[in-house]
């Protein structure tokens, strides 16, 4: 990729996620977030992301306990096309922004299912050692639970985790502003399921 590509692709990215940050940061709304109606509008979300967003089927991310910018934040990309779903992408076009800012309220509040995965000693010191490697908990925090528009790892499904660590390595999963894809890109295989597993198994 030549230099002007480059910089025409960062420039790219800078501007969607201005737009975003901006959307996300419209003047507030009349009344706050309501968790009681987002549960409302969400009920068409059940069959893919589980009974109050606790996913059962791997393919599809669990929900609960989402930081609410990272729920809001994805939901715009949905809606205006950055991110393409089949499922996804027609819901989230009839979205408002209030509705979105009430949707993302009830999965903040609705409590993590129980870890994904059992794991051998050896298996949690592996992803471990990756995740400390390339610095995952100063963005996802110590924890893993998230915080602002970034989301929860902990007891996310692996398959999942593994699916979307190797779509922002090779670029087939949009990233708001490009850091997914940067800290994607050192991983080997190995590293993404070794790291996923880990991430899967903590409470």
């Amino acid at each position: 990729m030549t230099s002007q590509a480059r910089s025409s692709a960062l420039l790219t990215r800078s501007s969607f996620a201005a737009a975003v940050l901006a959307a996300a940061a419209l003047p507030a709304p009349a009344a706050a977030p309501d968790a009681a109606a987002g549960k409302q509008k969400a009920e068409v979300c059940v069959a893919c992301h589980g009974p109050e967003g606790r996913s059962d089927n791997p393919a599809f991310p669990s929900l609960a306990a989402q930081p609410p910018l990272y729920v809001l934040y994805q939901l715009i990309q949905f809606r205006e096309g950055r991110r393409v779903n089949e499922q996804m992408s027609p819901f989230a076009a009839k979205l408002t922004d209030a509705d979105m800012r009430d949707i993302a309220a009830y999965f903040t509040a609705q409590v993590p299912d129980a870890p994904r995965k059992n794991l051998e000693p050896s298996q949690i010191e592996a992803g471990q050692a990756v995740a400390a490697r390339n610095h995952c908990g100063s963005c996802h925090m110590p924890d893993y639970g998230g915080q602002k528009h970034i989301p929860r790892l902990a007891g996310q499904h692996y398959d999942y985790l593994v699916k979307e660590l190797r779509g922002f390595k090779t670029g087939a999963r949009p990233d708001i502003d490009g850091s997914m894809a940067s800290a994607a890109q050192p991983l080997s295989d190995k590293d993404i399921l070794e790291m996923a597993a880990y991430l899967a198994g903590l409470r």
